[in-house]
C-alpha cells in the first residue's frame, strides 16, 4: 500500500509549483517599496500562510472523499444554502480574474513581438480594450463549443513559468560573475531600508499578498495520499513555506540589484508601467547581463501569452461546471442557467460569463493608457479573489465546532480553542486586507473595486430568489 503513496518531499513540490509564481515576486516588489516587501513577506508566511495550509491540509483529511473541494466542505459542515453560496464566491472571483486574463494574453503577445514595452502602452486605450473584448468573445466560444484543447498547454505552459521564475533567480545571482561591468542597483540592507512604513499605501496593499500566497486548497486531494499524513503532511506544508519565502526572498533581491524603488514610485505613470511591464524588463535585462539579447524575455513572454490564454478557456469553462454541476447548487439556480448545448456546455453561463467580464474590459475603455488598465486589473484581482479563502476558514471552524462528527486522519492542532482562534485569526486577515484593499487613490479604481464585488455578491443573492418564484409557478 505504501508504494502507491507520496513521500512529502514529492507533495511540497507539487504545492510549491501550485502556489507560487514569477508574478508574486514582481508585485512584491513594485507594491512594497523593493526590498522593503521582505519584511511583509516573512510576517505573511509566518501569520498566515503556513496555518492557513495546515487548515487545508486538516479540511482535505477529514473530506478525502469529497472532490469538491471548498463547496464540498461547507456542504458537510454546514449545508446545501450556504455551500451554494460558497461555489458562486469561486465562481464570480473568476470574473475579474477572466478579464485579467484577457488582458495579460495581449500584453504577453506585444512583448513577444514588439519587444518593448512603449508599443503596447502607447495604443488608445478604447482600441486595446475593444480587442481585448473580441478575444474574449473568441475564447468564449471555444468554451461553448465544448473543445478544451488548451488545458495541456496550460500545464506546459504553467511549468515552463515556474522554471524560468528558477531560473531568474539563478541566473540573476550568477550574472554579476558573469559580466561584472554591467550596471547594477547598489543594495542597502540597513534596518531603516529593510523596515517598511506602516502607512495608508502599506495597509492597503496586503490584499496583494494575500492573494499571492492563496490557493493552496487545490493540494487537498493529495493529504491522505502522503505516506503518514499525521507528520508528513505539515512537513511538507512547512517545507512549501520555506521554499516560498527563500524564493520571495532571493527573487526580491535578484529584482532589488537591477531596478531602483525611487524610479517604480517616481510617478504613477512609472509606477503603473513596472506593475504591468517588470516582469518583461527583468527577463530583457537578464538576458543583456548574460549578452544574449532579448532571448529569455521573448521566451518568457511566449510562454506567458500561452499560458494566460489557454488559462482564459479553463477559467470561462471549470468554475462554471464546478458551480452548475452540484446537485445541490442547482436548488438554487434558474433553469435557463443550467441550459446545455448539444456540446454540453452551459451556453447562457458563459453568456453570463461574457457580460460580465466583457463589462469589465469595456468600463476600462475610458482609463488612460493601456499600462494603467493591468495595474486595475491587479488590484481588483487582489480584492476579489481573496474572498475565495474566506470559505476555507468558515469550513475550518465549522469543522472544529462539529467536534467528533468528522474525523481527520491529520489535525493542525488537538486543541479545539487554538483551531477555532486560528481559523478565526487566518478568516479576519483575509477579510481586512480585501476590505482595505478596495481602497485607491484613484477614484476610477476604487469605484471599480467597490462595485465589482457588489453587483457580483447581488447578482448571487438574487439567483436564488429568482429559483424560488421558478418553483412557486411550476408547482
Amino acid at each position: 500500500m505504501d508504494t502507491k503513496r507520496i513521500n512529502w518531499s514529492t507533495l511540497a513540490f507539487m504545492a510549491f509549483s501550485t502556489v507560487w509564481g514569477f508574478g508574486n515576486v514582481l508585485n512584491g516588489f513594485v507594491y512594497f517599496n523593493g526590498i522593503q516587501v521582505i519584511f511583509s513577506w516573512i510576517l505573511m508566511f509566518a501569520l498566515y500562510f503556513i496555518p492557513y495550509a495546515l487548515m487545508v491540509g486538516e479540511l482535505g483529511s477529514a473530506f478525502k472523499e469529497s472532490g469538491g473541494g471548498v463547496s464540498s466542505w461547507i456542504l458537510k459542515t454546514t449545508g446545501p444554502k450556504i455551500a451554494y453560496y460558497a461555489g458562486w464566491t469561486y465562481w464570480a472571483c473568476h470574473i475579474t480574474y477572466i478579464a485579467s486574463k484577457s488582458s495579460g494574453g495581449l500584453k504577453a503577445l506585444s512583448w513577444a513581438v514588439f519587444r518593448n514595452a512603449e508599443t503596447y502602452d502607447t495604443f488608445p486605450t478604447i482600441g486595446v480594450q475593444l480587442a481585448t473584448f473580441a478575444v474574449l468573445l473568441l475564447f468564449c466560444w471555444v468554451a461553448s463549443r465544448g473543445l478544451n484543447p488548451l488545458k495541456k498547454l496550460a500545464t506546459i505552459a504553467g511549468t515552463s513559468m515556474f522554471i524560468m521564475s528558477i531560473l531568474y533567480i539563478i541566473m540573476m545571482f550568477g550574472a554579476r560573475a558573469i559580466n561584472p561591468g554591467a550596471d547594477y542597483v547598489t543594495l542597502d540592507f540597513s534596518m531603516k531600508n529593510l523596515i517598511p512604513q506602516f502607512n495608508v499605501k502599506y495597509f492597503t496593499s496586503l490584499s496583494i499578498l494575500v492573494f499571492a500566497v492563496g490557493g493552496c486548497e487545490k493540494i487537498s486531494p493529495y493529504v491522505n495520499k502522503v505516506k503518514d499524513p499525521s507528520k508528513g503532511f505539515p512537513r511538507a506544508m512547512i517545507s512549501l513555506a520555506i521554499m516560498v519565502v527563500v524564493c520571495a526572498i532571493l527573487g526580491t533581491i535578484a529584482m532589488g540589484m537591477m531596478f531602483d524603488p525611487a524610479m517604480i514610485n517616481a510617478s504613477e505613470e512609472s509606477f503603473n508601467s513596472y506593475v504591468s511591464n517588470g516582469a518583461y524588463w527583468a527577463f530583457q535585462k537578464l538576458g543583456s547581463y548574460w549578452g544574449i539579447g532579448d532571448s529569455l524575455m521573448i521566451i518568457y513572454a511566449i510562454c506567458n501569452a500561452i499560458g494566460q490564454l489557454s488559462t482564459l478557456v479553463i477559467s470561462i469553462d471549470a468554475p462554471l461546471r464546478m458551480l452548475l454541476d452540484n446537485e445541490d447548487a442547482q436548488k438554487f439556480i434558474p433553469s435557463t442557467l443550467l441550459k446545455k448545448n448539444d456540446s454540453g456546455a452551459y451556453v447562457n453561463g458563459i453568456k453570463m460569463v461574457a457580460v460580465l467580464s466583457g463589462s469589465i474590459i469595456l468600463i476600462q475603455s475610458f482609463v488612460p493608457g493601456a499600462a494603467a488598465v493591468l495595474k486595475q486589473l491587479t488590484k481588483l484581482n487582489s480584492v476579489c479573489m481573496p474572498m475565495r479563502y474566506l470559505w476555507v476558514f468558515t469550513a475550518y471552524i465549522a469543522l472544529r465546532k462539529a467536534g467528533s462528527r468528522f474525523s481527520a486522519e491529520y489535525r493542525f492542532v488537538k486543541n479545539d480553542t487554538l483551531a477555532l482562534i486560528a481559523g478565526g485569526w487566518c478568516f479576519f486577515v483575509t477579510a481586512a486586507c480585501c476590505l482595505l484593499g478596495v481602497y485607491d487613490p484613484d477614484p476610477f479604481t476604487m469605484c471599480l473595486n467597490i462595485i465589482t464585488p457588489c453587483v457580483l455578491t447581488a447578482l448571487g443573492i438574487i439567483l436564488p430568489v429568482i429559483k424560488k418564484r421558478e418553483l412557486a409557478k411550476t408547482a
